[in-house]
């Protein structure tokens, strides 16, 4: 039996209206234990998670633990993307466990959870168990997360992919958002968004930019 190909995106290829970003405990007492990732990439990697969810329109859900009393506020690369959005606040270290978090899940209504924070072995783990357990598919964006050492981040992914979640990295998940060159609506938001903190990929842009006139569409 042949198989036909069709021009067509993969079920699985997430788009800006299917998932739940969450983004958990990006905050300075958890950052100064996190050693699997250094502070700056850490820090620019969630501010092109979070630039990309605001840009496209991704519901998203803003979560801390224990901020007034020992963590810290949310770093600002994340904050400044959603004005006046408020942040979930949490005793436990599950996000999943939290009933206000539970609550705007279900508002939201959407099959897939997209997971990114920190530490990955604890904050990251219990939701993405939690929520395969419940039937969601998962995705975790794994260098917007860090841990107290390399080990303890690799273990932990590897413990989700195992039980189902998928990974990706941050500048896969805004370029899987825009896909298309051709979709002109998004094109200077995506190549923006990149030129800012998109690397040596951004670097590119740039200079491709600049020196030719290049445009991708």
């Amino acid at each position: 039996m042949s198989i036909k190909a069709t021009p067509t995106a993969g079920a699985k290829l997430l788009t800006p209206t299917d998932h739940t970003l969450v983004m958990i405990d990006f905050q300075s007492q958890m950052a100064f234990a996190t050693h699997s990732i250094d502070a700056v990439n850490l820090r620019n990697n969630a501010a092109l998670v979070a630039q990309a969810a605001a840009g496209f329109g991704v519901s998203t859900i803003l979560t801390t633990v224990a901020e007034k009393s020992f963590s810290g506020p949310m770093f600002s690369e994340i904050t400044d993307a959603f004005p006046g959005q408020k942040m979930l606040d949490r005793t436990s270290m599950n996000t999943w466990e939290d009933a206000a978090v539970i609550e705007r899940v279900n508002q939201i209504g959407k099959p897939r959870i997209v997971l990114a924070g920190l530490w990955t072995s604890v904050c990251i783990v219990g939701p993405a168990l939690s929520a395969l357990d419940q039937g969601f598919e998962v995705y975790v964006i794994a260098d917007a997360c860090g841990d107290v050492s390399t080990e303890a981040h690799n273990r932990a992914m590897e413990r989700m992919v195992q039980a189902g979640a998928q990974p990706m990295t941050s500048l896969q998940y805004l370029l899987e958002l825009q896909r298309d060159w051709a979709r002109g609506e998004t094109y200077e938001l995506t190549t923006g968004i990149a030129k800012k903190v998109g690397g040596a990929y951004g670097l590119g842009v740039t200079y491709a930019k600049t020196m030719f006139g290049a445009h991708e569409g």
